[in-house]
């Protein structure tokens, strides 16, 4: 029987945030296997804990959504980073530094515990940039098409200089920016005219996101074709929004830091911090941050 535990992320309250299942002791599992583990959860995301390649890295993961394998995941990095922090401190504070290897590359998250509560802090292992061989991108990227898309009007996108874009950093995404919170909130994927864009675009994720109250973005994260018809927190598109920013020039020169909520519209709350530094107008580094909470665990069977 292999142990696995369950989370919380992006949240410091339960029942709220991402749920993610932790699987350890992962290193006889085949990705098929791992697959047929990932939909028998069948939450957003499920990471596989192995030894490491690096003995001097702290583990080597995979991460599943229920349909597939991907690259890189922030919710899966930050729930796991503060169970392996967790599982190696004492009580009381601390900080300590995790470096896990996924197949996008190796991330570095720092774990810090003050007044007992948790936070990490990854940082992106691909510097976000666009999307190339896109089959058809122009589709994609038009406004009427993304509205209809969307379940909303023409009128819905788009803001200030903010424009529909591709973007990937290990995984990619379509960014949709909406006017306001009721455009956001009315947002549904409308078929078949959604595979159409998706397809297009070469990508099976939509990242809808608008100002917010409170934060900086409010966003909404949708991909029905994937097995997860709404995320209430996606780290890896908050890490690739930096591009969007940058392309919308909604960045300062040199560090920005904002705060994106995720998940209001599901009753499922999610504060992620971004933090992106530029030099020179480029994209030098991009960090997420959040919480999470411990939820369960438990055994479950190895497939055959």
């Amino acid at each position: 029987m292999l142990t696995f535990h369950t989370c919380d992320v992006f949240t410091d309250q339960p029942f709220a945030g991402n749920p993610l299942a932790i699987v350890l002791g992962a290193d006889d599992l085949t990705p098929a296997r791992m697959q047929i583990l990932a939909r028998e959860f069948n939450l957003s995301e499920t990471i596989f804990v192995q030894r490491p390649v690096n003995p001097a890295h702290t583990a080597r993961v995979r991460i599943f959504f229920p349909t597939a394998e991907i690259p890189f995941a922030g919710h899966p990095t930050i729930g796991c980073a503060i169970h392996l922090a967790e599982a190696m401190a004492g009580p009381g504070d601390f900080l300590r530094q995790i470096v896990l290897e996924e197949e996008a590359g190796l991330v570095p998250v720092t774990v810090r515990r003050e007044n007992g509560v948790s936070l990490a802090e990854l940082v992106a292992p691909v510097i976000p940039h666009g999307v190339t061989g896109a089959p058809d991108s122009e589709l994609a990227l038009n406004r009427e098409r993304l509205a209809a898309a969307v379940g909303l009007k023409p009128g819905d996108i788009g803001f200030g200089l903010h424009r529909p874009g591709l973007w990937q950093g290990g995984p990619r995404f379509l960014y949709v920016p909406v006017a306001d919170k009721d455009a956001l909130a009315r947002a549904r994927p409308q078929q078949p005219v959604w595979s159409e864009i998706m397809h297009g675009g070469g990508v099976d994720c939509a990242y809808l996101y608008t100002p917010g109250t409170g934060c900086d973005y409010q966003a909404r994260m949708f991909s029905p074709t994937a097995g997860i018809p709404e995320d209430p927190a996606t780290g890896s598109a908050s890490a690739i929004l930096a591009a969007q920013l940058r392309a919308a020039g909604a960045l300062g020169p040199d560090e920005t830091r904002l705060t994106l909520f995720q998940g209001v519209e599901m009753g499922r709350p999610s504060r992620i911090g971004l933090t992106i530094r530029r030099a020179n107008g480029a994209l030098q580094e991009v960090r997420i941050s959040g919480g999470a909470v411990p939820i369960s665990t438990g055994k479950i069977r190895p497939p055959a």
